[in-house]
């Protein structure tokens, strides 16, 4: 199994985004350098916050997602309620899962805070293996968005 370099991949980031501040095309940059980072990562995208309490699918990389969760629903909806990582080693021990694949078995979602403080997005990320995703990939995946949205 492979694992993220994460410096390489945060400078990587970095360059590519430099200068640019539209959300959505830095959104789809994020989704396809995380994406090919990783054979651990089967789906790897965003849910924008288009209004209160529903997040809408935004650019991504891997089989279609679902078109909108409620913020009530699932591990995207648990990450935009709550504002906080949602590390899941196993989606069908989590109450309210919603199968946007059925190839998913573990899953990494993390609140996205633009420079106002305010959430604008949750990011995905599914795995076809159980417990794919450690603390560590949470806590330099909520850096990279933080130096890409919020600074």
């Amino acid at each position: 199994m492979a694992h993220v370099n994460y410096k390489d991949l945060s400078q990587v980031i970095a360059s590519l985004t430099e200068g640019e501040r539209d959300e959505i095309a830095l959104m789809a940059t994020l989704a396809c350098e995380v994406h090919h980072a990783d054979d651990r990562f089967d789906w790897t995208g965003f849910y924008r916050v288009t209004q209160p309490e529903l997040l809408k699918i935004g650019p991504y990389q891997g089989g279609h997602g679902c078109l909108q969760i409620p913020f009530s629903r699932g591990v995207c909806g648990a990450a935009a309620r709550t504002g906080k990582v949602q590390l899941v080693p196993d989606v069908e021990a989590f109450e309210g899962h919603i199968a946007c694949a059925s190839s998913t078995r573990s899953e990494l979602v993390l609140p996205v805070w633009n420079q106002k403080g305010a959430l604008i997005a949750v990011f995905d990320i599914d795995s076809d293996q159980p417990d794919a995703f450690t603390q560590e990939d949470a806590d330099h995946l909520t850096d990279i968005l933080k130096d890409t949205f919020s600074t």
